[in-house]
């Protein structure tokens, strides 16, 4: 009997925290400051300059050795 009091216990405790979790995530957001911003546009700037380009999966797959390493 005390180990239904003790899993009801444990599943309103995750609950509770659930709750707290979705909530937060909700109602308290972050924004960058002016000063934030201005230095991401640099390092952005910075990245396209130097010639960066994001990878997708094909890029990567044509990349990188997908057959495997054969130890013969």
């Amino acid at each position: 009997m005390t180990s239904i009091f003790a899993f009801a216990a444990f599943i309103a405790v995750a609950l509770v925290g659930w709750c707290i979790a979705e909530g937060k995530a909700k109602f308290v957001t972050y924004k960058n400051s002016k000063e934030e911003e201005a230095v991401l546009e640099q390092g952005r700037r910075q990245l396209e300059q130097n010639g960066y380009s994001e990878l997708n999966i094909k890029d990567v797959m044509r990349m990188i050795a997908t057959t495997g390493y054969s130890a013969v």
